[in-house]
């Protein structure tokens, strides 16, 4: 008897990322457990469907005509977490806030930094997630990787991980994550996350829809975000969409936005920072469905 959860069709994916464009998945399951998970990508390969995964959709940009794949999103105790000795064990849908927050309850620190990520485990695994000068690859001891062919734990060396970057593609899901955190003042905890939530708010507009930044950053002193801002980029608008005001590496969804004014966005972007600073960036947002920057 099967136990992978029945598969729902058209589903907005506007409806499960933040900044709210994208047309609807071909079809759509959110597997609550490694088993569902497991016999979910099998029955997946079995319809010739490819599998693409949203956490918290804070860091995709689906395509405006949809996707031909299945989308996943975690439920239940795959978007759990608990601390377990100087470890936290966390499903791959789980929120980095309830990761923070149950490291903080055990008085473990080394995860402060997430705070300032509204995402998911896996998604941090995914793209080696980071801020404030630290990563995934400084905190993961290993993580739980499901596929059709198979569920096997990688190490964080395993996972290759660089610069926001991982060996992770689409058809691998990342069930469980451990990581390695140490001892620390649940109080310290609280002021140091207090003080990144200020530091953020105060530089990103973290009130408005976006998919998070936009580019990575590029070799060199200067930012992407300050790179952008130079070229005169702050507040320039297509349609919907919008180079923040306050940040000029995030694209609000100012009302209406589809993801081809995103996109316009984006190649307008690039071709300034290419022509100003002979920089090609690269972008750190995860495109779904057929989606593709013109190259500078």
């Amino acid at each position: 008897m099967s136990t992978a959860p029945p598969f729902r069709e058209h589903v907005l994916l506007s409806r499960l990322t933040t900044i709210g464009t994208g047309g609807p998945a071909r079809a759509y399951a959110e597997p609550g457990t490694l088993a569902e998970l497991e016999e979910t990508l099998v029955a997946a390969r079995q319809r010739g469907l490819e599998v693409a995964t949203v956490g918290l959709g804070s860091n995709a940009l689906a395509a405006d005509a949809g996707i031909d794949r299945l989308v996943l999103r975690l439920t239940g105790d795959l978007a759990s977490a608990r601390a377990q000795g100087t470890l936290v064990v966390a499903g791959g849908g789980a929120t980095n806030a309830v990761c923070l927050h149950r490291a903080r309850d055990a008085g473990l620190g080394g995860f402060e930094f997430a705070c300032a990520i509204p995402g998911t485990a896996g998604g941090g695994v995914w793209m080696n997630a980071g801020a404030y000068g630290r990563d995934w690859s400084a905190i993961l001891v290993r993580a739980l990787v499901a596929t059709a062919d198979g569920t096997g734990w990688l190490t964080a060396s395993e996972l290759g991980f660089s610069y926001r970057h991982s060996n992770l593609e689409h058809g691998h899901v990342v069930a469980t994550v451990e990581y390695q955190l140490v001892e620390r003042d649940p109080h310290e905890i609280r002021a140091e996350v207090k003080d990144l939530v200020a530091r953020r708010k105060a530089t990103q507009p973290t009130t408005k829809r976006t998919f998070g930044s936009v580019f990575k950053n590029p070799a060199g002193e200067i930012g992407a975000g300050r790179m952008l801002e130079l070229c005169g980029l702050k507040g320039y608008r297509q349609g919907g969409a919008l180079i923040s005001p306050m940040h000029a590496n995030f694209i609000e969804n100012a009302g209406g936005a589809t993801t081809a004014d995103c996109l316009v966005l984006m190649t307008e972007a690039r071709r300034r920072a290419h022509e100003a600073y002979g920089v090609e960036l690269e972008h750190e947002v995860v495109f779904l469905g057929d989606l593709a920057l013109p190259s500078t």
